[in-house]
């Protein structure tokens, strides 16, 4: 679906290139997320495969076709969420989304029923300058489903809702991918990421330090072991036990190998002699392995 090949651009006036000679692949049909910092280069790489910026150096292929030669008609096969809502704020919810819904030659989706998926029924006829950021960023997002586009450029999505319309939001977005569209979405938050995206690509000052999908991240740079916490039956001797349990209040933790872990008496014993709280594995969460490979935290 995409192909970036040693993509670099620096904005005019600019010092230093804000991306980096990255190269990266987009399959058909894949969520595919860019994760980073703020100022990483993530929205200026999503607004160059948008054709906001221009002049770029390097090779960029879209739909089997060299960016720099699609003319208007990309537009027709390609739906993009801004991370900041740009609605107009004088025109209804409805009328917004009637608008853009005429800027296309194909067939569109129903605005009434988009706006219902995403919870803007009851507000379809208000002014947007009466939405809430929240409210906004979900007419934002249905937007770019109205033409039903082949690929979707998706930035910071979930930015600002609650975490109920956060999840529909992105249990609207796997629906897209079952659908066999592409998504590419840029965010700062693992969460997000993990939860959503088949492969990430870490990006930091306009480098690409990482890709792969998370599940494979975090099996290569997690710990295996388990960790058991329970319930102590008296302090532990200088606050420790020979596993390596910490006391806390009323709740110790053992950490144990997980190869050897049906042998280990130790773990055995825990299980059985003591009154279990919790049992899980040390996976690292993907912020984890950002700090771990890029030195860089995600905020």
């Amino acid at each position: 679906m995409i192909t970036v090949s040693n993509l670099t651009y620096t904005y005019p006036g600019g010092a230093k290139a804000a991306v980096q000679g990255i190269d990266f692949r987009i399959e058909k049909g894949e969520i595919f997320g860019f994760l980073g910092p703020s100022g990483a280069g993530k929205s200026t790489t999503q607004k160059i495969l948008i054709k906001l910026l221009r002049g770029y150096a390097g090779e960029i292929t879209i739909f089997d076709k060299p960016l720099n030669s699609w003319d208007d008609s990309y537009y027709e096969r390609v739906g993009v969420a801004f991370e900041l809502p740009n609605h107009y704020q004088k025109l209804t919810g409805l009328e917004n989304l009637n608008l853009f819904r005429s800027f296309y030659s194909g067939p569109t989706l129903d605005p009434m029923e988009l706006m219902e998926t995403v919870g803007l029924k009851e507000d379809a006829n208000l002014r947007v300058g009466n939405y809430s950021k929240g409210m906004q960023m979900r007419l934002n997002f249905v937007r770019a489903l109205l033409h039903q586009p082949e690929l979707l450029f998706l930035d910071e999505p979930t930015t600002g809702l609650d975490p109920v319309n956060g999840r529909n939001v992105k249990d609207i977005i796997r629906a897209q991918k079952a659908a066999g569209r592409t998504v590419f979405l840029t965010t700062h938050d693992m969460y997000v990421a993990d939860d959503l995206c088949d492969r990430v690509a870490f990006i930091v000052d306009g480098k690409i330090t990482l890709i792969d999908s998370p599940r494979n991240l975090k099996l290569r740079y997690g710990k295996r072991a388990v960790r058991v916490e329970y319930h102590a039956d008296g302090p532990a001797e200088n606050g420790t036990t020979k596993n390596g349990a910490i006391e806390n209040g009323r709740i110790q933790k053992a950490d144990f190998p997980i190869d050897g872990l049906a042998d280990n008496a130790d773990f055995i014993a825990t299980l059985r002699d003591k009154q279990i709280e919790t049992i899980h594995t040390q996976e690292a969460t993907l912020e984890d392995i950002f700090v771990e490979t890029t030195g860089r935290r995600l905020a």
